[in-house]
């Protein structure tokens, strides 16, 4: 297992020396040592990236031949996919099967982007009509440059994908900034990307952290566009950074997503959608299902079955088959949900099951899948992202109360709705303020449709043709193609 930087296509060792442990969070017991890149590796990465953009050739490379550096990614991750997906679990908490899960996403990520290179090259220098046929007109679309990448910690593989691929297939370079705890398959990215012979500097991966290494890919004036997934609190200091050289900025930040259950949905599915929605990958998602909004004639019935069914999640090891529920990423993050909690309880609300560590673990960060009910709209519970296992339930007993409550939130991520009357779910998901509604399921995500939020929740869009786009500068090419001379100046 390699964990030294990735820069210019060659391992190298932290400018400094700089390593850490890395923690499984199942044991709490360290299992690999992370190389811990600063300001002065950051800057090589940038300059390598800038060197492969500028002067040896990738943006003058065909999207065909982008996309054969794709698949052959996507390839060599398939080959390792058990082991990557293992190495995710050790480093993260999340059961395997979720973890392979992810994997396979990633594949599918550059797959799906050596596609979109492909068309690329049909799709450029199209003609546009203009008002005055003396002039021929087209527009280009050109990579955009140099691209920090910035990623969080729930997803660490695939998060990488989703910026890394989107980016190589548009022909720009990235300097790749995983999350300090959760770096070890990106750096196995690396691995693959040398592996399938990307030139150097294409791709460079320095793992550190986000005050030292992160900021100085942020305020680097060579980097030209910066794509970040993590906290509004980060997200709102690298628009502000970006704002001093004008750089680029895409933004996947946090949500409260709420999930509006009518009395005509069928409560078991109800139900399964709601433990999906927050308890897949510990409740670690920005998008997760953490608002629900029951109609009243059905409240008491299904926060029953709800509350039957949480307490049947089997919660261990990720390694250990049969686990639903793995610890949280870290000690952090525990002490942040636990005090959530508890803040809960002071604020009156009720915690209705769980609400804390499993009796039956001494070490690890398990924190039980946790319902909470009776808790007030001006709570800090309802309104501020947790991101752990953590749900609130209330009722309500309109559709326009449904609505403006759902809407009631800083975030504008995902929201769900849930009835088997399809003009209501047609009406609900107009009027819900999110760049993501789901009818009658929570969490499906696709490579080919884009993700992103309203609001307080980020800018732009990531996955589909959006997340190409991300990457690409427009370019009009205006030429005079008249025989006659133009006739403003020479009489």
């Amino acid at each position: 297992m390699r964990t030294q930087l990735y820069i210019d296509g060659k391992w190298a060792e932290p400018v400094d020396g700089g390593s850490i442990e890395v923690i499984n969070p199942a044991t709490e017991e360290a299992f690999a040592t992370l190389a811990i890149g600063n300001e002065k590796d950051a800057d090589l990465a940038v300059k390598a990236a800038r060197r492969a953009f500028d002067k040896d050739g990738w943006p003058q490379t065909t999207g065909k031949q982008r996309a054969v550096y794709l698949r052959r990614i996507a390839t060599l991750i398939r080959e390792r996919l058990e082991d990557i997906a293992k190495l995710e679990v050790l480093d993260n908490g999340k059961p395997l099967p979720e973890a392979r899960w992810d994997i396979g996403d990633a594949a599918g990520c550059f797959d799906y982007y050596a596609d979109l290179a492909e068309q690329l090259d049909d799709s450029n220098n199209q003609e546009l009509a203009v008002s005055d046929d003396r002039f021929r007109c087209k527009v280009r679309r050109e990579p955009l440059g140099v691209v920090g990448a910035i990623i969080p910690w729930n997803y660490p593989l695939l998060m990488s994908a989703w910026k890394v691929a989107p980016a190589l297939a548009a022909g720009c370079t990235v300097v790749l900034k995983p999350a300090e705890i959760t770096s070890l398959t990106a750096v196995e990215l690396a691995a693959i990307a040398q592996q399938a012979e990307l030139p150097a500097g294409v791709l460079n991966i320095v793992t550190g952290s986000g005050s030292r290494a992160g900021q100085a890919i942020i305020t680097h004036p060579q980097v030209d566009k910066l794509a970040f997934t993590g906290s509004g609190r980060i997200g709102s200091h690298i628009m502000a950074e970006a704002a001093k050289d004008i750089k680029r900025v895409s933004l996947e930040l946090g949500g409260k997503s709420p999930m509006v259950i009518f009395e005509d949905a069928d409560i078991e599915a109800a139900v399964e959608w709601i433990m999906f929605g927050i308890f897949w990958n510990q409740g670690q998602v920005c998008s997760a299902t953490s608002r629900v909004l029951v109609q009243r004639p059905i409240y008491d019935k299904l926060l029953e079955r709800l509350a039957a069914e949480t307490r049947k999640i089997t919660i261990g090891n990720g390694m250990d088959e049969g686990v639903l529920l793995g610890p949280l990423v870290s000690r952090a993050q525990h002490e942040t949900v636990q005090a959530a909690v508890e803040r809960a309880r002071e604020e009156g609300a009720t915690v209705l099951v769980g609400g804390g560590r499993p009796a039956s673990f001494d070490k690890g960060y398990y924190f039980e899948p946790t319902v909470i009910t009776d808790m007030s709209l001006d709570s800090t519970v309802w309104n501020e992202e947790i991101f752990g296992p953590v749900v609130c339930v209330r009722p309500f007993d309109t559709e326009e109360e449904a609505v403006e409550v759902a809407n009631d939130s800083r975030f504008g991520l995902a929201a769900a709705v849930m009835t088997k009357d399809q003009p209501r779910a047609d009406r609900v998901s107009n009027a819900l303020r999110a760049g993501i509604v789901w009818v009658n399921c929570s969490q499906p995500t696709f490579t080919e449709a884009p993700w992103g939020g309203y609001k307080q929740s980020g800018l732009g869009r990531e996955l589909g043709k959006w997340g190409l786009e991300n990457y690409l500068e427009i370019k009009q090419v205006t030429s005079f193609v008249s025989s006659d001379p133009w006739g403003w100046y020479i009489k």
